[in-house]
């Protein structure tokens, strides 16, 4: 249907987000704007007068930005239901002008096919077109506007490029009369995100008239990092030299950080009698604090892996690849970013999980984030596979150790996997959204934001050395020194103490997993931290060892009390176990109750006991 006459149009600003609309809309507009908020939702609505060469006055809309016409937040709900003529208290508008960006054509043209299938006229601003030909780009407006079959204007909204010849074929298209609308109680159309994409990159192609070499480097790497085949292969061999790199590169400096805590202790306990407070100091802070301490070299190696593929813009494309992944299990490719969080600690991976819009998607993620292999449990393997798993050279360059690694972290994905299908078909079902994000340039990542990346992680882990961890290893030093055996007792100190009886209780009920008096020990205050777990052995080790401890000894200790089917079973144990409190907390934060931490702290620990008890079985099994 025509205009009403009488009533100024309605024209639509719409586009990806970071295209550049709002510099547009400011530029056709000026001061004549205003900002209200849409009926019945808190979404801003920027609305201003744009004049027409002819005179006439037209009302501009500048809605969210959004990707697609599936909307999977309020903002792209608006902008869906306003270019359908769906959103309650505004009409249907006479014309779209949608704004792309001139140097992201093909993930931007994607949205522009979906808009010009509801049939309304459409004019497309192909904007920072000169940010477009200074990266080397050079494209064909006429070339373009032929292959989407509208008109298209090269503009600059911040230099006011293209605007007159923007309102001109404005003019034009609104006088042409609106064209019947496709489907008018809804905004999909029948093609799939693939196909669009398929199209809005054959379109760019098209039109692309000369790109910069490093573009093509761009589009070459990208063939590979996002294909479903080679590009997982790529993931998992970055994360296999990841790995190989935490027990190569970082095992020298952790043996020199823990040779320096052996010397500070034999200086306490040669200027120290023998008494209660240089036990607290010696065994109690030095031997647990110290024991985890010694893995800081080969944390930041892996927070270094980490950064360099954030920076790079791998990170990205990482999680681009893994949508296909997990859209087999039933959720969004949103989810695999706050998992990728995870890897590094499972609290701020489940914060970041706001980012995800639909409500199972979010709570389905939240719940299976802890599954992740995170930072705090790099010190548990370390330990464990340093001590029992010899090196051995599989092939030039890899070890045993980081095959092993590797492996844990796989479990604690496909286990992630394995629980999002399940939770996803039971208590979390319900539809998924779609996932579409930016793919940023491929860079060199600068030294300098590396340096205060590794700086800021190595604060906040030895910080957490010296608060969290400290007070819980002076607290069970305290309860595995007291009270003190009498004289010439056949009994230990540790068995003796308040914390050995309470372990020796307990220990009947994780016997069958292949655990022993140390590992019950070690869990039972690990659940303030995973890291207290190698903590709390070191400082059980100190007192007993009547306090003569050092990494070489604590080892050997290791080797002589722990078989391999129970130190398999122990590394299952943290692969699923969920512990630290910090992280059920934050939990309960983000889903407004304990109902949810519940149920994860009760599905977590009866994963974790099943598969540790099948893998100690398993090994005894195998004669291992």
């Amino acid at each position: 249907m025509p205009p009403v006459p009488g009533v100024a149009p309605l024209v639509a600003l719409v586009g990806n987000p970071n295209a550049g609309k709002s510099a547009l809309f400011n530029a056709l507009t000026g001061a004549r704007q205003k900002v209200g908020n849409y009926p019945g939702v808190t979404v801003e609505r920027h609305s201003g007068k744009l004049s027409l060469p002819d005179g006439r006055i037209v009302d501009l809309v500048d809605l969210p930005g959004a990707y697609s016409l599936e909307p999977s937040s309020p903002d792209e709900r608006v902008t869906r239901d306003f270019v359908t003529g769906t959103q309650v208290g505004e009409r249907l508008p006479d014309a779209l002008v949608v704004v792309v960006d001139a140097s992201n054509l093909d993930n931007h043209l994607r949205f522009t096919l979906q808009l010009i299938a509801l049939g309304l006229p459409v004019v497309v601003a192909l904007n920072m077109f000169d940010l477009a030909e200074r990266d080397g780009l050079t494209l064909d407006p006429a070339r373009l506007s032929a292959e989407l079959g509208v008109p298209v204007i090269a503009t600059v909204a911040v230099r006011r490029r293209g605007l007159d010849e923007l309102k001109a074929k404005l003019g034009g298209v609104i006088d042409e009369g609106a064209a019947i609308r496709l489907r008018p109680s809804d905004g999909t159309i029948g093609e799939d995100i693939v196909t669009l994409q398929r199209r809005a990159r054959k379109i760019a192609m098209a039109a692309t008239v000369a790109e910069a070499p490093v573009r093509r480097w761009t589009h070459a790497l990208d063939s590979v990092a996002l294909h479903p085949v080679f590009g997982l292969i790529l993931l998992f061999a970055i994360l296999f030299v990841m790995f190989q790199a935490v027990f190569y590169a970082g095992a020298d400096p952790a043996d020199a950080i823990a040779g320096g805590f052996d010397w500070l202790s034999a200086q306490v306990k040669d200027v120290m009698p023998d008494s209660v407070l240089r036990s607290l100091i010696t065994d109690g802070i030095i031997a647990g604090v110290g024991a985890v301490v010694k893995f800081l070299p080969q944390i930041l190696i892996m927070f270094f892996f980490i950064l360099v593929l954030e920076a790079s813009g791998y990170m990205v494309r990482a999680a681009f690849l893994m949508d296909r992944v997990m859209a087999s299990v039933g959720l969004s490719g949103r989810a695999f970013i706050p998992l990728l969080s995870s890897f590094a600690c499972a609290v701020p991976g489940i914060m970041s999980t706001r980012t995800i819009e639909d409500e199972k998607d979010r709570l389905t993620t939240i719940l299976v984030a802890p599954l992740m292999t995170c930072s705090a449990r790099l010190p548990v393997y370390t330990l464990v596979i340093g001590a029992l798993i010899p090196n051995t050279r599989v092939l030039p360059f890899v070890g045993l150790q980081g095959l092993v690694m590797l492996g844990l972290y796989i479990m604690g994905v496909v286990g992630a996997f394995v629980v999002a299908f399940v939770l996803r078909r039971t208590v979390t079902k319900g539809a998924s959204s779609g996932f579409m994000m930016e793919m940023p340039k491929y860079q060199l990542p600068r030294a300098r934001d590396l340096a205060l990346g590794l700086w800021s992680r190595a604060e906040i882990f030895l910080k957490r050395a010296g608060t969290t961890i400290a007070f819980t290893t002076i607290v069970l030093w305290a309860l595995l020194s007291f009270p003190k055996p009498p004289e010439g007792s056949p009994v230990s100190a540790v068995n003796y103490s308040v914390a050995g009886r309470i372990a020796n209780t307990i220990e009947p009920a994780f016997r069958p997993i292949g655990f022993n008096r140390d590992i019950v020990l070690a869990l039972i205050p690990a659940m303030a931290a995973r890291e207290v777990a190698v903590a709390a052995l070191g400082t059980v080790y100190a007192i007993d060892t009547a306090g003569d401890k050092d990494e070489a000894k604590m080892a050997q200790t290791l080797h002589a009390r722990w078989s391999l089917p129970t130190a398999l079973a122990f590394l299952m144990w943290f692969v699923f176990a969920p512990q630290c409190i910090s992280t059920i907390a934050v939990t309960r934060r983000e889903t407004n109750g304990w109902k949810w931490p519940a149920f994860m702290v009760g599905y977590l620990f009866a994963l974790a006991y099943i598969a540790a008890g099948a893998v100690y079985w398993a090994a005894i099994g195998l004669g291992l």
